[in-house]
């Protein structure tokens, strides 16, 4: 009888799409994509970690339009 992560594999292997191996096993898959979307998404996630405040991003976007 085989275990349920074995069956998992299986599964994952006759996938049409398979996995991208760098986000495999990682607690957070996200921060290693590419594509148009997820670096707009990381861009933002990056932003909100550096802790600017609403008036200073509305400066630095009056700024540069």
């Amino acid at each position: 009888m085989s275990s349920e992560k074995d069956k998992q594999d299986k599964q994952h292997k006759d996938a049409a799409v398979q996995p991208d191996p760098e986000t495999l096993h990682k607690t957070d898959p996200q921060e290693n994509m590419k594509g148009p979307l997820s670096s707009l998404v990381n861009g933002v996630a990056e932003k909100m970690d550096e802790g600017e405040s609403k008036e200073e991003a509305d400066e630095k976007k009056e700024k540069n339009m």
